[in-house]
């Protein structure tokens, strides 16, 4: 359940002191949104991103070193059913754009979040695309089947800082979702990672006009075999 990181006041000096005690510091309306941080989309992975795997590391130690400065921390999940034509048909060839490999099927290894964010004590995991393809975080719920949005007005959630895996699908959906519906945004940029170099600037350029604040230079870069690795550099041949 949702319990609240309020940030620790300093106590109040001694008795007979004359310097007043600080007032006492607001509690953050930040959240950490972790977006789809999946074993099918790190190394190894039946649809695997390049850096998804030092995405996760990162992520952990950030929640390690600063992780009481967020008023939630919460994570998203692709979590598939029977999503139609997301899934390419069984024996043809996924187009990379429309209908993709079986990954992150509810239930299975593949849909768990990573094994170094595995254990996080999440405030809250919403799931997407049960039935259908989803990107956007915003279109997932929780177990009680409430929708993100209402969940962080709710918890009075009035700013997102997102990381995530792709930096140019998921999290590029979650940010703009987020800035059309009035929630400020910081884009944690180096923990994300993209399927390719040229939809990753595009991605990041549409966030900033969208008014996102871009902390970070560079995406996390690794090295995979995975499918669309091989699909990416087929097509820039």
């Amino acid at each position: 359940g949702f319990s609240s990181r309020s940030v620790e006041v300093p106590p109040a000096e001694t008795a007979g002191a004359t310097t007043a005690a600080p007032p006492a510091a607001e509690a953050s309306s930040t959240a950490l949104l972790v977006v789809d941080v999946q074993n099918d989309f790190c190394e190894d992975g039946s649809l695997a991103v390049s850096g998804a795997n030092l995405v996760a590391e990162g992520v952990a130690k950030l929640l390690g070193a600063k992780g009481s400065r967020y008023a939630a921390v919460i994570a998203t999940r692709d979590w598939h059913v029977n999503p139609g034509t997301h899934f390419a048909s069984l024996g043809a060839v996924p187009d990379f754009e429309s209908s993709w490999p079986v990954h992150c099927v509810a239930g299975s290894q593949g849909a768990d979040l990573h094994p170094a964010i595995a254990g996080i004590a999440w405030d809250a995991v919403f799931d997407k695309g049960r039935d259908e393809a989803a990107y956007s975080a915003f279109e997932g719920r929780d177990g009680e089947g409430t929708c993100l949005a209402t969940w962080l007005l709710d918890h009075k959630i009035d700013r997102l800082e997102v990381c995530g895996v792709a930096t140019d699908y998921c999290v590029r959906a979650t940010v703009l979702d987020a800035r059309q519906q009035g929630f400020g945004v910081r884009v944690l940029v180096e923990l994300t990672c993209g399927v390719a170099p040229a939809t990753t600037e595009q991605s990041l350029s549409a966030m900033a006009d969208a008014g996102a604040e871009l902390a970070g230079d560079e995406v996390a870069l690794g090295t995979t075999s995975g499918s669309l690795a091989q699909q990416f550099a087929f097509d820039e041949r």
